[in-house]
């Protein structure tokens, strides 16, 4: 009996001392407590590729972005680092300053898809690692005007424009890290998460000769311009006699501003000027790891080149099909609900960068787009169309709206009569049917002389609509209303 006693003893005091000695693995609490990919691991081509596909795909966005800074830095330190127009058609400056036009964009320029000629566009990017840079806001009166500043993933972080009842004033955009006191005279502050913000001003115009000499003083107040160059007075610059700058043909689509095979040297200096958002810092260690075992290895480098290439193809080149640009909106339009600002919607950011970079978010412009008429066939310009509003059944705005035609590119295709969308900026000229209803001709031949005030001359090719509504009612945004059907005319 005392020997079974000692043995429950002894075995009761063991148990007591594992349980002491049991020690609870701290559970992570934040990203930095996730262990990565261990390092030197030996890793498959295919693994390899699989995630430069990914990588590929995730990181084009920004890619696009710093690739179109540097464009703009280049062209303009040829040409005095001065702001004016490239090629005579595109709104460019140093970095830290801006550059505005003084009437709707032309159609020669490709460096960015889908432009339209309801707003006058200006463009700038920043450096905030550099050095803050300060904006004026003017008096618009009722005129519509909204400044989009974007930062490196192509996300909207401000809200500037007549949406929000902005004052007007003098602002200043900072970068993640400035810890500076705000100057005097500065009327509110907007912090970028990433140095790099490319701003675009846009400001509505009708379309005639009257408005666009009315518009001029506004535009002529709009001045992007270094902390360091702030005196509290406003800056008055006239953008009509900006210098043209020379550029070589545009080629037969946008610039191409993500090239697969510059991708490997790209990729990771742009990840280190753009942080990880919350929860990306899984997604910088994997990359980071394949990239690390691709310096080492000659052939894993080349089979990472070699999914970027076959990514471009295979994921990125259908992106510019309307489809696969956010959900379908009813009568066989689609439209995001979430443009410039994607957060992880990395599909998304990636599709917008393809196809028509730098969208407004949704309650500053909602976008409609197709591809097919009614009949599910692509839109082609040797047939004729027809849009039909009903009677009161415009697009619902407290700003503005228009129905572009794009060619096969999303760009332009230079016509006859100059004109490219129509919509608000057209209520001098448009003309109603007798029952109210509006009808806007689409085709690449004249649909009759009394209705060619009605009329957006196409391409003898295929091509895509594109509806905006600046500052869109509820009933817009939530899908209560409906873009109408294209109609095929027999």
């Amino acid at each position: 009996m005392k020997i079974k006693l000692s043995s429950l003893l002894v075995t009761a005091i063991a148990l007591l001392s594992f349980d002491a000695n049991a020690q609870q693995v701290p559970l992570p609490k934040t990203a930095a407590d996730v262990a990565g990919p261990a390092s030197g691991t030996n890793l498959t081509k295919e693994y390899v590729q699989m995630v430069g596909k990914f990588a590929y795909t995730w990181g084009y966005a920004m890619v696009n972005s710093h690739n179109r800074r540097a464009a703009f830095e280049y062209v303009t330190s040829k040409n005095g680092n001065v702001p004016g127009w490239n090629g005579g058609a595109l709104p460019m400056a140093p970095l830290g300053l801006n550059s505005m036009l003084d009437n709707y964009i032309k159609p020669e320029q490709t460096f960015v898809a889908c432009p339209n000629q309801d707003v006058v566009y200006g463009a700038g990017f920043c450096a905030l690692d550099k050095e803050p840079t300060v904006f004026q806001v003017p008096n618009f009166g009722d005129r519509f005007w909204v400044y989009a500043l974007y930062d490196a993933r192509t996300d909207e972080f401000a809200e500037i424009g007549k949406p929000y009842g902005t004052k007007p004033g003098f602002y200043m955009i900072v970068g993640p890290n400035w810890k500076g006191e705000t100057p005097k005279g500065i009327t509110a502050i907007v912090r970028s998460s990433t140095e790099l913000v490319f701003s675009v001003p846009r400001v509505f115009k009708d379309d005639n000769a009257k408005d666009s000499k009315a518009v001029q003083p506004f535009l002529n107040q709009i001045v992007f311009y270094p902390l360091s160059q702030f005196d509290g007075k406003m800056k008055i610059m006239d953008w009509s006699k900006s210098p043209s700058f020379p550029a070589p043909a545009g080629a037969a689509g946008e610039t191409k501003w993500v090239q697969p095979e510059k991708y490997y040297d790209q990729l990771p200096g742009v990840m280190k000027l753009v942080p990880p958002i919350p929860g990306e810092e899984a997604i910088y260690s994997l990359i980071n790891s394949v990239f690390a075992a691709a310096e080492k290895d000659p052939a894993l480098k080349t089979a990472l080149v070699e999914s970027f290439v076959a990514a471009d193809k295979d994921i990125i080149a259908q992106l510019t099909q309307w489809k696969f640009n956010g959900r379908p909106f009813g009568n066989d339009w689609y439209a995001k609900t979430n443009n410039a600002q994607f957060g992880t919607d990395y599909i998304l950011r990636t599709a917008t960068a393809k196809s028509n970079m730098y969208d407004n978010k949704p309650n500053e412009t909602h976008y409609l787009y197709r591809d097919f008429d009614s009949k599910g066939e692509q839109l082609h310009g040797k047939n004729n169309y027809t849009v039909t509003f009903a009677k009161g059944q415009e697009p619902p705005v407290k700003g503005f709206w228009s129905l572009t035609l794009y060619n096969e590119h999303h760009l332009f295709s230079p016509n006859a009569l100059g004109r490219y969308s129509l919509g608000t900026k057209s209520k001098s000229f448009l003309k109603y049917n007798k029952d109210g209803s509006l009808t806007l001709y689409l085709g690449n031949k004249s649909p009759g002389k009394n209705l060619e005030s009605n009329w957006i001359p196409a391409p003898d090719g295929t091509f895509s609509l594109y509806i905006r509504a600046y500052w869109a009612e509820q009933s817009i945004l939530d899908g209560t209303w409906m873009a109408p059907q294209v109609e095929k005319v027999k």
